[in-house]
């Protein structure tokens, strides 16, 4: 796609007015596009036990529901960014977003598991496409120095998403029907499309790159092999034949992509993006923090309902406390911390602030009031809120335009691939240290389980803070505002 360079849009012959609604349309299709995909990877799982009454299937099958759709997402996320360069972004981020609407109207519809299993996986097709097309719109909108501020309504949105899920699906299959966590989805999506339909400014297509089919192959079966592995793990043993075969089969089949994309002219994952070492940090950090942000939020809600007793819905409404603090935090950082602090330390503290508040929650859990708990999932939120700016801010600062497209699918991989991963880490140790044990009588797990799983969250987050140490303020220059960077010079003469 034949894109103008960052500000251009604000030049151009129509004027700013424009220029800003252009850049406002694509953050609104966008965060409402992305919010609707990460929600429903939560809030299916609330209504999966009335699934499988109302289809008179056992919860092993069930859980196809979920997996199903986590399997498409990642098989369909390497083809992103070239769709969109190939058909352009509005085409390419509405037409996603139309499959996933119409996708999630049929699975309210569906008569049956396996029709639901198979509208789930064109559901997680449309998601996998939107995630990367819409973020290399974004990265193609908005000028370096202004994408800490959208950076922070992303991450309202991401760590929003995955809290809501399980309070909205709980209220719906408890009011409604379990057929309305899929029907929420189709009014957002509809207005998406038609907004962005009337606003969005069309870009350019790109018939010079040929596609890539073999890098395709290799990544879609690569990719969908280890996500199915890491998600049915958990549940059906790590050991069992499927998912052993499955992972190992993921990494050959991704070892295989990996030689021939580093070859090709044009890959659909271009692993080359790696050597870009603020980039590659700053992804590697992204990563690691989703593994550990979803892990924890997982363990959290089976706390609240299996370890105190409370209902899904408040279970969900107990753990709305780090949406919050998150919201807050991703105000704090763009507004303030991450131009004063600099790329580098900003990531630092956060991830050593977020990494500290999970580890405490081993301690909160074993407090006799929930409000420590509530109180320190606020901070872990406003901890996690810094890395998430900083990151998405800070990522592409180096990357072209025109390679935009190709980064936003490496970023959108790891991403997508944490989160499954750190649901896994935090269901396997539970299933460890003695999830399964029940007090007499009580019903409570074995409360030495979540603090043992609250602990690996945050060990895997403390992981971050190597790559975090490898970002230098210099390369992500760009991203703070000119007049912060002429005070810093003032200061330092």
């Amino acid at each position: 796609m034949s894109v103008a360079a960052p500000g251009a849009l604000d030049r151009g012959t129509a004027g700013p007015r424009r220029a800003v609604s252009h850049k406002t349309a694509v953050a609104v299709v966008y965060v409402a596009a992305i919010f609707l995909s990460t929600m429903d990877t939560t809030i299916v799982n609330v209504a999966l036990p009335t699934i499988g009454r109302a289809f008179g299937v056992p919860t092993a099958s069930v859980d196809s529901v979920s997996i199903s759709y986590l399997v498409s997402l990642a098989v369909f996320v390497p083809a992103s960014g070239w769709l969109g360069d190939r058909f352009g972004g509005k085409r390419t981020l509405l037409t996603a977003v139309a499959v996933f609407t119409v996708a999630s109207a049929l699975c309210g519809i569906a008569g049956s598991l396996a029709e639901l299993v198979l509208f789930r996986v064109l559901q997680g097709a449309g998601g996998g496409m939107l995630a990367s097309v819409g973020m290399a719109m974004l990265l193609r909108s908005y000028r370096p120095e202004e994408r800490v501020r959208i950076s922070s309504v992303l991450t309202m949105a991401i760590a929003l998403a995955p809290t809501l899920g399980p309070v909205l699906g709980g209220l719906l299959v408890t009011d409604l029907s379990w057929r309305w966590v899929f029907y929420v989805n189709v009014p957002i999506g509809v207005f998406a499309c038609v907004y962005g339909g009337i606003c969005l400014r069309r870009d350019d297509e790109s018939r010079g790159e040929h596609f890539d089919a073999v890098g395709f192959l290799l990544s879609a079966g690569g990719l969908g092999s280890v996500m199915y592995g890491i998600s049915a793990g958990p549940d059906h043993g790590w050991t069992s034949t499927p998912v052993l075969t499955a992972i190992v089969v993921g990494v050959v089949l991704l070892g295989a992509m990996a030689a021939v994309e580093l070859r090709a002219p044009a890959p659909v994952i271009d692993l080359r993006l790696a050597r870009n070492r603020l980039f590659s940090a700053c992804s590697t950090v992204m990563s690691l923090e989703s593994v550990a942000f979803l892990g924890t939020l997982f363990v959290v809600s089976l706390y609240f309902q299996d370890g105190r007793g409370l209902s899904p819905l408040a279970s969900g409404l107990s753990t709305a406390p780090e949406a919050l603090g998150v919201i807050c935090g991703s105000q704090l950082a763009s507004r303030v911390l991450y131009r004063r602090l600099g790329p580098r330390r900003h990531l630092i503290s956060g991830t050593l602030a977020s990494t500290a508040f999970m580890a405490l929650l081993a301690i909160a859990s074993g407090a006799h009031s929930l409000w420590w708990m509530r109180a320190d999932l606020v901070l872990m939120g406003l901890g996690i809120g810094q890395v998430f700016v900083a990151t998405q801010a800070a990522a592409f600062a180096t990357i072209s335009p025109q390679s935009s497209g190709r980064a936003s699918t490496m970023f959108n991989v790891g991403r997508r691939l944490g989160g499954a991963l750190g649901v896994a880490v935090a269901t396997t140790s539970l299933v460890l240290v003695g999830m399964p044990a029940r007090a007499s009588g009580g019903g409570i797990a074995d409360p030495a389980a979540y603090q043992v799983a609250f602990l690996v969250a945050a060990a895997t987050n403390l992981l971050a803070l190597w790559p975090a140490l490898s970002v230098r303020d210099e390369d992500a220059a760009k991203t703070i505002p000119a007049n912060t960077r002429n005070q810093k010079v003032r200061t330092l003469k």
